[in-house]
């Protein structure tokens, strides 16, 4: 069943999204945050700026604006963090609105060689780290 907009934590910005995640900045059709939950050093979300859209149903530009975002976001977690490895996740059947995990990967690092976890180690960050990471990636960007 889909996400009504009304419940949708990006829609409404809500307290479980502050939570959950920091907003770093606006890409070209997507929004870009920061989880708190940094298991996996540099993990970040780029998110859809419409609600409940499915990856098939946007229109080439569309899609091809959004795949920018993720390669933007991707090209920037390599030159902050240099993982040996990134992964993507896009799982929407919980919260349907169309976003994006970028998860980098490190070999001697939490979860190497397997499927990525969502709330794996809860490893959390003081906001003065926050802040570091958030500029770093600005940066980067």
């Amino acid at each position: 069943m889909p996400t009504p907009v009304s419940e949708c934590l990006y829609c409404q910005e809500n307290e479980t999204l502050h939570n959950l995640m920091i907003k770093i900045t606006d890409l070209k059709v997507s929004q870009l945050f920061l989880f708190k939950e940094q298991s996996y050093t540099g993990r970040l979300n780029v998110v859809y700026k419409d609600h409940g859209v499915e990856f098939h149903e946007l229109s080439d530009e569309q899609r091809n604006a959004f795949m920018d975002d993720v390669a933007t976001t991707a090209k920037a977690i390599a030159k902050v963090f240099n993982p040996d490895k990134i992964n993507y996740g896009a799982f929407s059947d919980k919260l349907s609105h169309l976003h994006f995990h970028i998860v980098p990967k490190y070999k001697d690092g939490y979860g190497f060689g397997s499927v990525f976890e969502m709330n794996p180690e809860k490893v959390m960050l003081s906001d003065a780290e926050y802040e570091a990471v958030i500029e770093k990636v600005k940066a980067a960007l």
